[in-house]
């Protein structure tokens, strides 16, 4: 691994008046350790591997020299041709792809160039016109621009400097050969940086395919957790999940927290539910529109929604300042996405809390998590302030068939129950059919597995 001089000022690191001028107006003074170590090579026309944990101003390390390399250039006059594209970045998701495009107008509106942001689920128009008019930087997720290229609109023939921002993320959803074929578009003299959180095997693999000579600088263990993240872990039965977090919620230090759930229903269902008891919440998933998404992450920025409750596609590209807690309602299914998903919290040396529940189906899961963070999470006994029932005998209700809250000792009127209902009531819209749907009511004498049995319906696990 090439060994970088850690400098301490962005004054330091050779960039030109106009980019200075717009970190100090920005309140930026220090370069954190990755943009330290990147800018510099980036600067002198180097290859880049970089492993760097999301919350580490990694964007910043490839979004300020990027912009200095393409304003040093020049830009066309108004009798020159349409602007092409010189660089192109590939983000996993379109929430991250938006954040760069962000980073982008904020650091070079100084600078002239232009750029878009190109991604799915969104009508395609507002991002032909912005290509036929000529950009400099094209931002964008792989499908999206795959479609637009077949279509042919994109011309990425002149692209100079070429970035795969969370490559592990790349992978994890399936873009690696998508990311080949679009790279074999591009001129093979480019300079190409590629930054991921993690390393395993098949980005190694990509980077040496991909990269030339590069220099290669890291910030953290590959797949370690921030260190200013302290991590917990509750172990329960999934039918009590719920009430521990709003057990948890009532604590008035979480005042924004992220909940990372699996399936897209059960993230709708669970923001119902916390609303119904007066949290106020948000879902967001990949069924949202975009403009929904937009307005849940609004909402929680700006303090109208406590709570967002979340599936894995925002787990990269949210940036939100200040969330105080992570939950992990469910643990994920690949052990790295679990770094990615507490990394929401702890940012720009602030410190976070990342809470884990963890069923007795998924400790095969928190066995994975271990072994990539390369150490035991500390487990802690379930709140006390409330009473659980013991964990039935039969099988385990699936995180998407979510109950009601409990109330809070306090306001419990005397005699009322005090155990967490474990399904929804016999006749409720609780119930779910195959994908998450309500199922139609069953004839007499064809109830089977499902059917509600002693005032609870059962649900087989998957």
């Amino acid at each position: 691994m090439s060994e970088i001089a850690l400098l301490t000022t962005f004054a330091s690191l050779n960039l030109s008046a106009r980019i200075l001028d717009t970190l100090s107006a920005e309140g930026y003074q220090t370069p954190t350790p990755i943009q330290a170590q990147a800018i510099p090579p980036v600067l002198a026309g180097r290859d880049l591997l970089g492993c760097a944990q999301t919350g580490t101003g990694k964007t910043a390390a490839f979004a300020l020299p990027l912009i200095e390399l393409l304003s040093a250039g020049g830009r066309p006059g108004r009798r020159q041709q349409r602007r092409v594209a010189r660089a192109l970045i590939l983000a996993p998701t379109r929430e991250l792809a938006s954040q760069i495009g962000q980073s982008l107008r904020t650091y070079g509106h100084r600078c002239g160039l232009r750029h878009t942001v190109i991604y799915g689920g969104v009508s395609q128009h507002r991002q032909v016109r912005d290509l036929e008019a000529g950009v400099d930087v094209i931002v964008a997720t792989p499908g999206r621009l795959m479609d637009l290229m077949d279509q042919g609109y994109v011309d990425l023939g002149a692209v100079e400097i070429f970035v795969l921002d969370e490559a592990d993320r790349m992978l994890d959803m399936g873009f690696i050969e998508p990311i080949r074929q679009i790279a074999s578009n591009l001129p093979e003299d480019r300079q190409t940086l590629l930054f991921s959180a993690t390393m395993p095997p098949k980005i190694r693999q990509l980077a040496d395919s991909m990269l030339r000579d590069p220099v290669r600088v890291s910030v953290a263990p590959a797949a370690s957790a921030a260190p200013l993240i302290d991590q917990t872990l509750y172990h329960m039965p999934e039918e009590h999940k719920l009430a521990v977090l709003g057990h948890l919620l009532r604590d008035e230090r979480f005042v924004r927290t992220l909940v990372f759930i699996k399936t897209k229903h059960g993230a709708e269902r669970l923001a119902k539910r916390l609303r119904a008891q007066g949290v106020a919440s948000g879902a967001i998933h990949g069924n949202k529109s975009q403009g929904q998404r937009e307005r849940a992450l609004d909402e929680f920025r700006t303090g109208r929604c406590r709570v967002l409750v979340a599936t894995d596609v925002a787990a990269r590209g949210l940036d939100v300042d200040g969330v105080t807690h992570v939950v992990n309602f469910n643990l994920p299914m690949e052990p790295e996405a679990y770094v990615h998903r507490i990394g929401r919290t702890g940012r720009a040396g602030a410190k976070g809390r990342a809470i884990s529940f963890c069923s007795r189906e998924e400790r095969g899961l928190l066995r994975g998590i271990e072994r990539v963070l390369g150490k035991r999470i500390d487990t802690r006994e379930v709140p006390a302030g409330f009473e659980l029932a013991p964990e039935p005998p039969s099988a385990p209700v699936d995180s998407r068939s979510i109950g009601t809250l409990p109330r809070s000792p306090a306001s419990r009127p005397a005699g009322a129950r005090s155990t967490p209902r474990r399904g929804p009531r016999p006749g409720s819209k609780g119930g779910h059919g195959k994908n998450g749907e309500t199922p139609r009511p069953s004839s007499p004498g064809s109830r089977r597995r499902g059917a509600v049995r002693g005032g609870h319906r059962a649900v087989r696990p998957r």
